[in-house]
């Protein structure tokens, strides 16, 4: 229903701002705010874009949990697909996503209502319950014996055939 009431509402807001704002400003102008904040907004997108995808790979390199990191990048995927849609109330709320403050509340209030009843990997792949060993937290290590193969000295065949020599 929320969705519903969504795309009902959105259009006849923006209609309703376009009409305002072009009676005031006159049609070039307005126009022209709705090209500069595609623009602009794409530019944000990408920079803030750039800095979450470097915030994922940190939390993946660290071993730390990428959840926020995902979430920040898809409210930035988001907000990009709100700043390229022609509308002033859809650029307002594109650039409030781009405010990493705002996104952090969001991220809050979103987790805040989200309850997960549990965790577990795809096809029960992954370290299995059990003994640990004491040096290895994850229980990946696989043992084995490894002999090294000398490298053998690469023999020239000539040409290949695709080349006129």
């Amino acid at each position: 229903m929320w969705l519903l009431i969504a795309f009902i509402a959105v259009p006849l807001i923006e209609i309703t701002l376009f009409i305002q704002v072009g009676g005031a400003i006159g049609l070039g102008w307005t126009l022209a705010v709705v090209v500069l904040t595609a623009i602009l907004g794409t530019w944000l997108v990408r920079s803030q874009g750039a800095l979450a995808l470097g915030q994922l790979r940190s939390s993946f390199n660290d071993l730390r949990d990428p959840t926020e990191p995902l979430v920040h990048g898809a409210m930035i995927l988001f907000s990009g697909a709100l700043l390229l849609t022609p509308g002033f109330f859809t650029d307002a709320v594109g650039f409030a996503f781009l405010v990493p403050r705002f996104r952090a509340a969001a991220y809050r209030a979103i987790r805040d209502r989200v309850k997960v009843q549990s965790f577990g990997t795809p096809g029960g792949m992954g370290p299995r319950p059990g003994p640990q060993r004491r040096g290895d937290p994850r229980g990946d290590v696989i043992d084995g014996d490894f002999h090294e193969i000398p490298e053998q000295p690469r023999q020239t065949k000539g040409p290949s055939g695709w080349t006129k020599d």
